[in-house]
Formats: C-alpha cells, sequence, structure tokens
C-alpha cells in the first residue's frame, strides 16, 4: 500500500466517523427536543382532570396555553445573547434543568396560581431552546445538508405525541396527573446526565465568547441585525410559520380535550389518538426534507424546495380544516384535523433551513431565536381564543371544529403570502453581499 493510498483510507475513515458522530448527536438534540415538547404537550393530557379537581374553565385553561407562549416568546430573544455569552453544552444543560424544575411546583401546591406561575417559568426556559438546539445541530450539517437535521428536530413535536403522549395518558389516568409531571422531570435530568458526557460542537458554526474569533465562519463578519430582520423571506416566513405554529399550540393545549368532550372518546382514547397528526406531520417532514435536500444537491433553488413546498403544503391544510365544521361523524372530524395538521408540519424544517441560510454561520442562533420568538406569538394568542369560543359555542365540538377552520384560514393567506415574498437566494446576496463589503473595508 502506497503513502498517498493510506493517507486516503485514513482521511475517509475520519470522515466516515465524524458523520456518524453528527448523526449520533444529532439523535441526541432530538431527544431534547421530544422532552421539551412533552412538557409544552403534558398541559393537553392533563387539562381534564386537572380542570376537574381545580375547578377550571375552558377559557382558563386556554389563557394558561396562552401565557406560556408569553414567557416562551419572550425567551426566544435570549437564544442569541445565550449563545454569545456560553458554549452550547452549558447553555443547553441549564436550559433542561430549568425545565425539570419548572414542572414540579404544581405536584406539591396544586391550585391555579401555581399552575400559571409554572407554566410561566416553563415557557421562559423553553423559549431559547429550539434557536440553539438547531444551532447546535447545524453546527455538524453543511447549508445544503441541513433539510434532513431541521425536519429530525421538527418531527419531535411529532414523536412526542406518537411516542410520550399515550405513556403520560396512561400514566394520568392509572397513577394521576401529578405522576406525569414527575416523569418528565426525571427524563429531563438523565438527559443532561448523558449529554455532559458526549457532546462537542461541529466544524460548520462555533458558540460561546471565542465565536467572535472567525472559527468555524470562514472569516465571513457579522451584518447589521436589521438587515436580516428586514428582508421580505424573513418577514413572510415568520408571518407563515406564526400563523402554523398557531395551529400546532391549539393541537398541544386542545386536541385531547377535543377528541374528549368534542367527539366524545374517552380519555385514554383521546390521549392515544393525540399522535394522529404527529404521525401524518412526521412522515410528510421526512419526506419532504430527505426529497428537498436530495434537490438541492442536483441543482433545485432553495426557494421551490424551501418555500414553494411547505407554502402549498399549508395551502392544503387550509382548504382541509375549512371544512371541518360541516363534518358529523368523529373519526372523520379526526382524519381531518391529522391530515390538515400534517401538510402544515413540513413548514418548520424547511423554512428554518432557509432562515439559516440568509444570514453569517456567526449569526445563526440569534436570526433563529427571533425568528422563531415572532413565531411562537401565534402559540401566544391561539390557544386562549380557542377556549373563548368552545366557551361561547352552543356545543364543544362545534367551537373546537370552528377553531380549527379559522386557524386553517389564516395559514392559507399567510401561505401565500410566503409565496409571493420569500426568496432566500435572492436575500443571502442582499444580506450577505453586505458582509462580505464590510470585511473588504
Amino acid at each position: 500500500m502506497t503513502r498517498s493510498t493510506a493517507t486516503l483510507d485514513r482521511a475517509v475513515a475520519i470522515g466516515s466517523e465524524s458523520r456518524s458522530r453528527a448523526w449520533g448527536l444529532t439523535a441526541l438534540l432530538v431527544l431534547l427536543y421530544v422532552v421539551n415538547y412533552a412538557d409544552k404537550a403534558v398541559l393537553g393530557i392533563i387539562a381534564q382532570p386537572l380542570a376537574h379537581e381545580l375547578g377550571l374553565s375552558a377559557s382558563q385553561i386556554g389563557l394558561v396555553g396562552s401565557l406560556f407562549f408569553l414567557t416562551f416568546t419572550v425567551g426566544g430573544f435570549f437564544a442569541g445573547a445565550l449563545n454569545r455569552w456560553m458554549s452550547l453544552r452549558w447553555a443547553l444543560l441549564l436550559l433542561a434543568i430549568a425545565w425539570s424544575v419548572a414542572v414540579l411546583p404544581l405536584v406539591v401546591v396544586a391550585s391555579f396560581a401555581v399552575l400559571l406561575i409554572s407554566r410561566l417559568l416553563l415557557g421562559l426556559a423553553e423559549g431559547p431552546s429550539s434557536a440553539l438546539l438547531h444551532t447546535a445541530a447545524y453546527s455538524w450539517h453543511a447549508p445544503a445538508r441541513r433539510g434532513l437535521p431541521s425536519a429530525l428536530l421538527a418531527g419531535a413535536a411529532s414523536i412526542a405525541k406518537i411516542a410520550v403522549a399515550p405513556a403520560l395518558a396512561f400514566v394520568t389516568v392509572t397513577f394521576g396527573w401529578r405522576y406525569a409531571l414527575v416523569a418528565l422531570a426525571a427524563i429531563g435530568v438523565v438527559w443532561c446526565v448523558v449529554w455532559l458526557t458526549v457532546w462537542s460542537e461541529g466544524p460548520y458554526i462555533r458558540s460561546g465568547k471565542g465565536a467572535d474569533s472567525g472559527a468555524g465562519d470562514a472569516g465571513e463578519p457579522a451584518v447589521p441585525w436589521g438587515r436580516i430582520f428586514r428582508t421580505r423571506t424573513f418577514i413572510s416566513g415568520a408571518l407563515l410559520v406564526m400563523s402554523v405554529y398557531a395551529l400546532v399550540a391549539v393541537v398541544l393545549t386542545w386536541l385531547p380535550s377535543y377528541f374528549e368532550v368534542g367527539l366524545g372518546y374517552s380519555r385514554l382514547q383521546a390521549g392515544s389518538m393525540f399522535a394522529f397528526p404527529s404521525i401524518a406531520g412526521l412522515i410528510l417532514m421526512l419526506l419532504s426534507s430527505v426529497i428537498g435536500d436530495r434537490l438541492l444537491a442536483r441543482g433545485s433553488t432553495s426557494r421551490v424546495v424551501r418555500v414553494v413546498v411547505p407554502a402549498v403544503g399549508v395551502l392544503i391544510c387550509g382548504a382541509i380544516l375549512l371544512a371541518l365544521p360541516s363534518i358529523t361523524a368523529p373519526a372523520v372530524a379526526v382524519l381531518v384535523v391529522s391530515v390538515g395538521y400534517g401538510f402544515a408540519a413540513s413548514v418548520f424544517p424547511l423554512l428554518n433551513a432557509a432562515i439559516s441560510e440568509i444570514c453569517p454561520p456567526r449569526q445563526t442562533a440569534g436570526t433563529l431565536g427571533v425568528f422563531l420568538a415572532v413565531m411562537a406569538i401565534g402559540g401566544l394568542v391561539a390557544p386562549y381564543a380557542t377556549g373563548l369560543i368552545v366557551d361561547a359555542a352552543a356545543s364543544p365540538a362545534e367551537g373546537y371544529a370552528t377553531a380549527f377552520q379559522a386557524l386553517g384560514l389564516v395559514a392559507a393567506v399567510c401561505a401565500v403570502g410566503a409565496l409571493l415574498f420569500a426568496n432566500p437566494e435572492r436575500d443571502k446576496k442582499l444580506v450577505r453581499g453586505v458582509a462580505a463589503d464590510i470585511g473588504t473595508n
């Protein structure tokens, strides 16, 4: 064997090991995101027994769900600051511990005030997490290959509802809602132990105080934040994900109640069927992202793959949900909500990847932090509005169906806006062309 052949073989082996590590660490990040979404979804799982024990109305449960997203939105704006102040290792560890602590006060003192404070604290701690999780994953994947990692992270919401929600429903029905909260806290602590032993950052993005040295970003200078946030891709994309996230927030807060109180299924059935929309969403997210990455590698534009495809999916979702109030068969209503949700869900991984394209690498966490914080405004409004609609409706089934119909209509309008205005390639040149100019002056 010649020296050059041995060198080539060693390079291939190192590259293979690096890719294996990249996907292993991506899986660990997905697991944390599953815990993140399980913490969100648990309110929907325990809503009815909690409301019965504390004497809460639908609008009060909806208010708690919406106020969670108030602090979640505020917390999102701190993602960039956390990424500058500390490494991803310590930032995500701190957030995961905070989640585990935040869900426990309600176990000790069950009251509406404690429920509200607990969810507010949880929202604040979870706010920066999505941007930091995406940044951590993107540090191990080149920009053209970020569709599938994005889909896996976004699919964590589906995994939480497919795998964790039925287990939480079983625990709630069998042992009581307090045990569901304790179980979530314990899972978070176990994840922290594993994280500390295995995590390291990838070569594409760096975090912490040393990130400004230019490591991992090819020396590309930062640009003014306003230049990024004023692009038509950022604005129209943010409105689109905000409208779809409103649907996600209502699903997290109200879907089991809709299945139980509105459609007549048992509590255990409702908790288990929580997974149906997520199964559809996960399948379509993974398919669209895998196919999208391959199309990009073959020369397709990012606009087509990461804007047009998900926007059309949201339009289909809107058309499907518009028909929901006219449906009387419970099984058909479950199918309509599930399929509609599935078509909308692909917007998250694809648009997150599109937004990460337009900014310099060192500004990824801050850009995604603001993008996802704006997205969370949809979650701030929709759960409380749904509670008000249900309380005012002639029947719970009618109220929930009307709320889903309105969500579908708003999302469809925002999808049209993204189709008209979003173009990652164009805005990357506008934003990062400025970076090149700054670097040469």
